[in-house]
């Protein structure tokens, strides 16, 4: 992988680039498996021959250093490979979340600058509707589940498979400068249209490390070490699967590809697969728990990370039933992502389930190179008392410089040389962060600030509760006031679970002090579901569009 000529006495300057993770486990671990679904099994020696030949089937289409390739495809060995061979090549990573709208994915592909496209065949239809548009796009390559069933496509210039076939197993990749841009992707706010964040070979490295020494070398229930089996959960499209990917393949681990999230797949790999490792959102931990098959099966070996929104008491609860070791973890797209993590220390180890519960669910602990801290509106730190509470500001060597081609709003994220995440928080003494809300979620009653994650996570510990999301609506009298929508567990719908029955579990939660009595929300109703965002975050958005809107209706009549 490249032989560089050097004179003798001259200091080879090390690069901080993404080769290296994948020469370390060239050399640990040749042999080692990784699967995707029930269809392909191969070893890192393949991997890499694999990476060879898909950059040179990429350079024959054209791809040089500082191009941008596209990605849309599932949790697969592919795009696995598509983390290695493009960024290697000095070109540039863009993972498409295919979840966008095709307007999204039309602007996103554009502003991207992206040559190439590499579309899974699922994903073909969506980027044909916008494809005409797409300015910058020179080339297509199709990913096919099976050959054999492979059908003439239009505007396509090679399928993934034969081009790999054809390319050579032989390719010299530079030692490209550790500040190269590596990836891109696009954050997807509630606001404005989708921004591009960025990421160099050096941040990416660097937050590989930091977070394998984050589980790797803490003694924890969910330590990760070269006995783990790892999948992930999270779509690869998503902050580089939460990082976890280049961290798995730098340690040589088998690693497991689900593809498309189906609840009897995932189910089936990680008890045929012997999975131990995993991190998803909480909506996809909620599909698992609740499917039937869940309460068959041992799952006691299996350790999950939960990211992209508030683990609440209620999953963590159901998810402890069933043997499942869970942690929070807490992160944004513009971090790369991970910035804390809800590890528990050595003192907390020999407490009980009911008290360890307590501390997993927390945003939890700067992970190493992380400064954390927490601010009010003039920028003023705050003490880590467990009570004060502001904005969390970060810094961290992997922190994104800005947003592609956004000058304006790259300087709302970082100010004093701070970065801004947004998310209101408290630190107490011990080190451990707890967000509270996000400051464009907060509900503000009467000169009061309510906790909408507070009043949520209340909520889900009704037994009936699958899922709790509370937004403010306007009120004459206080500004705001908490509505609270539930979607209800399958076991409980029809079982005469009613606004009263909520409302009335909600003041018993304040007589008992989980939440202030002027939180009670006012107004409770029963959905079929509560939409998300394309991450599988709440759209706190999308509810108060429907809501406000009804509110204004009714205020006006």
């Amino acid at each position: 992988m490249n032989a560089q000529v050097h004179r003798t006495g001259e200091t080879y300057r090390y690069q901080l680039n993404i080769k290296h993770l994948l020469l370390t486990a060239r050399n640990t671990a040749p042999d080692q498996e990784i699967v995707y679904r029930d269809r392909v099994r191969y070893t890192y020696r393949d991997l890499i021959t694999r990476i060879n030949r898909l950059a040179s089937a990429l350079s024959s289409l054209g791809v040089k250093p500082g191009h941008t390739v596209s990605v849309l495809d599932y949790d697969s060995h592919r795009y696995l490979e598509c983390y290695f061979a493009i960024p290697m090549m000095g070109a540039v990573l863009f993972t498409v979340n295919w979840r966008l709208s095709p307007e999204q994915i039309e602007y996103t592909v554009n502003h991207s600058e992206a040559r190439v496209v590499i579309v899974h065949e699922d994903f073909l239809p969506l980027l044909d509707s916008v494809r005409d548009r797409l300015g910058n796009v020179e080339k297509v390559v199709l990913i096919t589940e099976d050959q054999d069933r492979l059908q003439a496509a239009s505007d396509i210039d090679g399928e993934y498979e034969d081009l790999l076939a054809k390319a050579s197993p032989l390719y010299d990749f530079p030692d490209v400068p550790e500040d190269t841009k590596a990836t891109t992707f696009y954050t997807t706010g509630t606001t404005g249209l989708p921004k591009g964040v960025m990421f160099t070979h050096r941040q990416l490295v660097l937050h590989t490390m930091s977070i394998g020494i984050m589980f790797g070398c803490h003694e924890t229930p969910m330590r990760f070490s070269s006995i783990d089996v790892y999948m992930p959960i999270t779509p690869m499209f998503h902050v580089h699967a939460w990082g976890f990917p280049y961290l798995a393949t730098m340690m040589g681990v088998k690693q497991v590809y689900p593809g498309k999230y189906e609840p009897e797949m995932l189910l089936k790999l990680i008890l045929g697969e012997k999975v131990t490792i995993s991190h998803c959102v909480p909506t996809i931990l909620q599909m698992l728990v609740e499917s039937p098959v869940a309460k068959k099966v041992d799952l006691t070996s299996w350790k999950v990370i939960i990211g992209g929104a508030r683990l609440s008491k209620g999953l963590a609860r159901s998810a402890l039933d069933l043997g499942i070791r869970i942690m929070a973890g807490y992160g944004m797209s513009e971090t790369c992502p991970v910035i804390s993590v809800a590890n528990l220390k050595p003192h907390m180890l020999s407490w009980d389930n009911e008290k360890k519960s307590d501390v997993v669910i927390r945003t939890g602990l700067p992970i190493p190179l992380v400064q954390v801290e927490i601010a009010d509106s003039q920028g003023r730190f705050l003490p880590h008392d467990g009570e004060s509470t502001g904005e969390i500001v970060i810094r961290s060597p992997w922190a994104t410089e800005g947003y592609f081609k956004d000058p304006e709003r790259s300087q709302e994220l970082w100010r004093d040389g701070w970065l801004h995440t947004g998310d209101v928080a408290h630190i107490d003494e011990q080190g451990y962060i707890q967000i509270t809300d996000r400051l464009k979620d907060v509900i503000k009653t009467g000169g009061e600030w309510i906790s909408s994650l507070d009043l949520e996570n209340t909520m889900s510990m009704h037994e009936a509760v699958a899922e709790a999301a509370a937004i403010g609506v306007p009120d004459p009298k206080w500004g705001e006031r908490p509505k609270m929508l539930v979607t209800l567990k399958p076991e409980f719908i029809g079982d005469g679970i009613n606004e009263e029955v909520l409302r009335s579990f909600m003041k018993k939660c304040a007589m008992d002090g989980k939440i202030p009595r002027y939180g009670i929300p006012d107004s409770y109703e029963i959905v079929d579901a509560i939409p998300k965002t394309s991450v599988g975050k709440i759209d706190k958005k999308e509810l108060r569009k429907r809501y406000l809107s009804d509110s204004s209706e009714h205020a006006s009549k």
